[in-house]
């Protein structure tokens, strides 16, 4: 027996046509920077929720962006995850300007999430390529 009830359908929660390269990189940045921020002044070092916020920047980039930001979407989280990290440890992680208590906070920092950076660099690479084959099939 079929159900006549309609069924929804998910409306994108934006209006426009979605974020542009730039505005891709700009948000993973923010996103990350401000949830490490947090982290490593409670923690003194990154871990279990910048590695939340790193998966959903992916999620994030991916869902909100226009045609063609995924590659950017993909290849920027550890990018932007390394730059707050450089900035943000010797600056409110009290590492202070010593090249090897920062080296040390920085490997650790990058072990702990390293976890969130392989699998969804792994899920971001397999939904670019298979946006970018989806593409190449509908051109041809």
């Amino acid at each position: 027996m079929r159900s006549s009830l309609p069924t929804p359908s998910i409306k994108s929660p934006i209006k426009g046509a979605g974020l542009t390269k730039p505005g891709v990189v700009i948000l993973q940045f923010l996103a990350i920077s401000f949830v490490a921020l947090i982290e490593i002044f409670f923690r003194s070092n990154v871990g279990f929720l910048t590695g939340l916020a790193i998966w959903a920047s992916y999620y994030g980039a991916l869902i909100y962006g226009r045609d063609g930001t995924t590659y950017v979407a993909v290849v920027n989280p550890p990018l932007a995850f390394g730059l707050a990290a450089i900035l943000l440890l010797p600056s409110v992680g009290g590492a202070s300007l010593s090249i090897t208590r920062l080296g040390v906070d920085l490997v650790s920092g990058l072990a702990s999430v390293a976890p969130f950076l392989i699998t969804g660099s792994i899920f971001g690479w397999w939904y670019y390529f298979k946006e970018r084959r989806k593409l190449l099939s509908s051109g041809s």
